[in-house]
């Protein structure tokens, strides 16, 4: 579903309209829908890094604590050019929590398509970052993102305990069905019991170390 956004003469865009300006929308929460991408990455620079970095042959993911990429949502304009000097951009990873309010979590969901539609819409390929919290936000996470082709998971810091690994599992179990994804792109580890099961079913797995062990295995080398 398409809609024409309206500008109110006289009304500051608060809401940042201009970011979903011929947007497509999908599902009953109206998720902006981010189109499907051919190119993949090779390597990987977190945002906070990538604002004054230089390793232009890396895509930008927001893989990180909320309060260091806010204000690619703040204040968009401003990052758009240090973007394009990337190879491309996983859409940002806004915080889906089992005890945050519904609504903030389909807000965050609503953000992240927001952002990743208009950096598309301005020459940037994006590839969407899906994340769940439980049950309540496996469809939603679904939402405005491309089937058949690939998406990225964050599982740094989600399989941990017990519960985490379980709501983590039976979150990828409703993407894969639901989204039936080509390859899967995955920031942090990627356990072959959790994972296995998607290259059983012919899913390449894109695996990249979050920073963390990366720098595990610097003090280990």
């Amino acid at each position: 579903m398409s809609k024409e956004n309206y500008t109110r003469k006289g009304c500051k865009d608060v809401f940042h309209a201009f970011m979903v300006k011929n947007a497509i929308y999908e599902g009953c929460l109206e998720i902006p829908h981010i189109a499907s991408e051919k190119i993949r990455p090779k390597m990987l620079i977190p945002f906070s890094r990538a604002v004054s970095g230089t390793d232009f042959c890396s895509w930008v993911h927001f893989y990180e604590d909320d309060a260091v990429f806010e204000r690619i949502w703040n204040n968009p304009l401003k990052y758009l050019s240090v973007l394009k000097k990337y190879q491309g951009v996983i859409s940002p990873d806004f915080s889906l929590y089992r005890d945050m309010p519904l609504v903030m979590q389909q807000w965050n969901v609503y953000r992240s398509h927001a952002v990743g539609h208009w950096l598309q819409r301005n020459g940037i390929p994006v590839i969407t970052n899906v994340r769940w919290s439980d049950e309540r936000t496996y469809e939603l996470c679904c939402m405005g993102t491309p089937h058949c082709t690939a998406i990225a998971v964050g599982s740094h810091g989600c399989v941990k305990t017990k519960d985490d690994r379980k709501y983590f599992i039976r979150g990828l179990d409703y993407v894969i069905k639901t989204l039936t994804p080509t390859e899967i792109i995955v920031y942090g580890t990627a356990p072959e019991d959790i994972f296995g099961k998607c290259k059983a079913e012919g899913i390449s797995i894109l695996q990249f170390d979050s920073d963390f062990m990366q720098s595990r295995k610097a003090v280990n080398a």
